[in-house]
Order: C-alpha cells, then structure tokens, then sequence
C-alpha cells in the first residue's frame, strides 16, 4: 500500500473508532446512568452466568437427546422413509424435486447449514434449476433447528401452541420458497437452466455388503455419534445466548422490586418502551399484550438459539402464553438466525448477488408465519 494510499485508509480507520466510542459511550452512560454503573456491570456478569447455567446446559441438554434420535432416524431409514412420503408435495408446494424434501428434514433435525452439504453434492445438485438451487437457502432456513425449537417450547406446557407455530413456519417456509424463485428468475433470466446439461445424475448403485455390526452395536454408535453432535451444537449457540440475550435483556427488563441490585434479568425496558409506540401493530398482527415479548423474535434474527434463552425470563415473569409460543415456534423457526447464515449460505454456494433478493423475502416470509400463527391459534382456540 502505498503512502497516498495509507492516509485515507487510516483516516477511515480513525472515524469508525471514534464513532464506535461515542456509540458505546453513549449506551453505556444511558443504561448506567439509571442502573448505576457497579450494578450494570454486576447486572451483565450475573445475566451471562445465569443463562450460561440456567439455560445454555438446558438447551445443551436438548441438543444431545434431539441429535441421537435425529441419528436414530437417520441409521434405520425413517428419514428416507419421510423423504419418500413428502416428495409428491414438493413441485406444488415449493417448486423443487422430490429430493429438496431430504434437505428440508434434515435442517429440521439439525441447523441451517445442513442444506449446504446437500447443495454442494453433484448428484443431489442435478436435478435442480439454478435458480431453484439458490431457493434451497431460504427453504432450508425456514426449517433450521426445528426440532429443537419444538420440544423447547412443549417443555413449557404449551404442545398445542407449538404444533400451530410450526404450521405457520410451513406457511413461511413456502412464502420465503416462492419469493426468492420468483425475484432470482426476475432480476436474473439466465438462472433458468439446470444445474448440469445433460440432467440428473442418477447415483452409482452400489452393493450393499452385509452389515457385520449388530442392531445394538447400530443403534450405540447412533445415539453416541448424534449425541456428540447435539454436544457440537450446543457448544456453538453458547456465544450466540451470551452475548446477544444479554444485550437483550439489559434493553428489555426493568428493575428487581428492590430496585437495581445488580441482579441478573435487570436493565432498562428501552425495547418495550419503543415497541408501545406502536403496540397496536403488535396486537393486532402476533396478539402481544406485553411488549417485552418482541424481543423473541428480534433475537431469533441472529440465532434462534438465543432466543429461546429468553423463555425462561418470560415465563417467570407470567407473560408465556399459548400464542405466544405459537407465534415464537413460527418466527423462531422460519428465521432461526437467518441473518448470520444466509449471506454465508449464499456466499458457499457462488452467488452473492443474491444475498440481499434472499433476505428480503425471509424477512417477509418470517413475519407472515408469526402472524399465521397467531390467527390460526385464535381459530382453534375457539374450538
């Protein structure tokens, strides 16, 4: 780099500094102004320790049981199984093969990026169209972490809710779907073309030796091996409940009856306060009667997983309702930390160009499926 070159670089270096220390000056002398700064700080690190112990080895818990029987399902062909059943629903529903339906469960056992071991497969690859390949990210999103999720929100009492979110999710799922097909195919006319020229690549078949292992020894090594992935998986939402539902809980809880203390769960209700500007919209579209509830679905923009450390607060504070977890099951689902995966989702599969057209229609897809739920919630709560 040459010395023309450096100053305006280090003069650019030096105005994102001083922006970011006024920001955080600025949030810092708001939130200790009010709290008292000994208790901010006491108020993160109690926060932090007590999701870590409270609701990270919680989730952690979920993780491992919900990986061994994803691994279950995987060893012993039920996951084959449903992929064989969903596959007449595929093309009318979503526009996609038959085998996108594989795809779909398994994010649904797993995370996110599952879907991109799927799309970079050749063979699975194939019997897409180029366009329809780029759709896997918003499709497999809307179902990331699903089973966690699931029995996460049935965990506090609320099955019914629950099996409602998740048909609002599968109604996000096919809007989110649609758009991003429908806008590539606008904005991009070349992407109507298969993935390979000469069409799908049927897999080689290969001659099934006789399996030595017996059912037990299958279904031990299945249970570990998946148990030690919901361990990998657990480990990996740690930073994601630390960091950012902290941050939400000091703007979205108020003080202790004691005051500021310094205990965990405090701060300064800014999030609520914002959102009563405008509660009707909220009222009206997902049927909060709290406003401190809007931090689930803010949260699950960036990861699902720290949003679900969420409950817990809410639900000491008596505002966890059967709509609420219909709702939150939907959004928690269908957005499941879509920001911080799509444009690496995208970017893996060769076409950034796409990342803004993907995250519009998610953004969309995900507020439908809240609001879905919500009514259909109402619906069946009049039976």
């Amino acid at each position: 780099m040459t010395t023309s070159n450096k100053k305006p670089f280090l003069r650019r270096s030096s105005i994102e500094a001083l922006i970011f220390l006024a920001l955080f000056a600025a949030v810092s002398f708001a939130l200790g102004s009010r709290m008292g700064s000994g208790n901010l700080l006491n108020t993160i690190m109690n926060t932090a320790h007590n999701l870590l112990l409270n609701t990270v080895f919680y989730l952690m818990g979920i993780t491992v049981l919900t990986g061994a029987l994803s691994k279950l399902l995987s060893e012993f062909g039920v996951v084959t199984m449903l992929e064989r059943l969903l596959r007449p629903l595929m093309k009318p529903l979503y526009n996609l093969p038959g085998v996108a339906a594989l795809g779909g469960l398994m994010t649904f056992l797993s995370d996110n990026p599952a879907i991109i071991a799927f799309a970079k497969d050749k063979t699975f690859s194939s019997y897409f169209k180029k366009y329809q390949l780029l759709s896997l990210t918003n499709f497999g999103t809307a179902f990331g972490m699903g089973f966690v999720v699931i029995i996460t929100m049935i965990s506090f009492g609320h099955a019914g809710g629950a099996l409602v979110g998740l048909f609002g999710a599968f109604c996000g799922s096919i809007i989110s779907t649609r758009i991003m097909q429908r806008s590539c195919l606008k904005a991009f006319p070349e992407l109507d073309a298969p993935m390979l020229e000469g069409g799908p690549v049927e897999a080689a078949e290969e001659v099934e030796e006789t399996k030595k292992d017996s059912i037990f020894l299958r279904f031990l090594n299945a249970i570990l091996d998946g148990g030690k992935n919901g361990v990998e998986l657990g480990l990996a939402i740690i930073p994601g409940v630390l960091i950012i539902t902290t941050m939400v809980i000091l703007i979205t809880f108020g003080a202790g009856p004691e005051g500021y203390t310094g205990a965990a769960n405090q701060g300064v209700p800014i999030l609520p306060w914002l959102a009563g500007k405008i509660h009707w919209v909220f009222e009206w579209l997902f049927g909060f009667t709290d406003m401190r509830l809007i931090a689930f679905p803010m949260t699950a923009l960036g990861a699902v997983g720290a949003s679900l450390g969420l409950l817990p607060t809410f639900n000491d504070a008596g505002i966890l309702d059967g709509n609420a977890i219909a709702v939150f099951t939907a959004i928690g689902m269908c957005w499941s930390g879509f920001l911080s995966t799509h444009t690496a989702m995208l970017d893996t599969l060769g076409f950034r160009k796409a990342i803004s057209k993907a995250l519009g229609a998610h953004t969309v897809a995900g507020l439908c499926a809240g609001v879905i739920a919500h009514f259909v919630y109402l619906l069946v709560s009049l039976f």
